[in-house]
């Protein structure tokens, strides 16, 4: 009786050995696979002109200058970006308000994908400032705002319309 319980003990352990398991058997045939990810360019958008409105010498004039996107498709595994923006002096005929009147305010931030954000609100000036960092940034990404640019006019500024350039860039 014990050889017989042996016996079948035995055959049982030989047939989960014998089971093939779930890759098939050898010499089945395989398929190596492959793809391509695409990846893309780091750009910027911002509005073409903005009115910032209208005041009196001694006040502040302000308002939002419309949407600002940078798009990063570059689709990378570790992704950081800059914004900068820089002012000219504002000019009406002969008349100057300088662009460190003007302050550049971020305001909130609204991303897309995976980064981490860093508003910097700055004092405009004719040289480039920092104004938004991106960081720790993974594939595809964006960052969107509507900055307020004020301008404080100055208590002996001429009347008239003066105009200046926000050059904006992303790197």
């Amino acid at each position: 009786m014990r050889s017989r319980i042996l016996a079948v003990a035995a055959a049982a352990a030989a047939l989960v050995v014998v089971q093939p398991g779930p890759a098939g058997a050898a010499g089945d045939p395989s398929t190596t696979e492959t793809f391509t990810v695409t990846s893309g360019a780091l750009t910027l958008t911002v509005p073409a002109s903005a009115n910032l409105g209208s005041g009196a010498p001694g006040t502040v004039i302000s308002a939002p200058i419309g949407p600002c996107t940078v798009t990063d498709d570059r689709a990378l595994l570790s992704a950081s970006w800059t914004v900068t923006a820089a002012e000219t002096d504002f000019v009406n005929g002969t008349a100057t308000i300088p662009a460190t009147n003007a302050t550049y305010t971020v305001g909130s931030v609204t991303t897309t994908g995976t980064i981490t954000v860093t508003p910097t609100n700055v004092t405009l000036s004719n040289t480039a400032q920092t104004v938004l960092t991106g960081t720790a940034g993974v594939g595809d990404n964006t960052a969107s705002w509507d900055p307020t640019i004020s301008v404080n006019v100055p208590a002996g500024a001429v009347g008239g319309t003066y105009t200046g350039t926000l050059t904006q860039s992303v790197a």
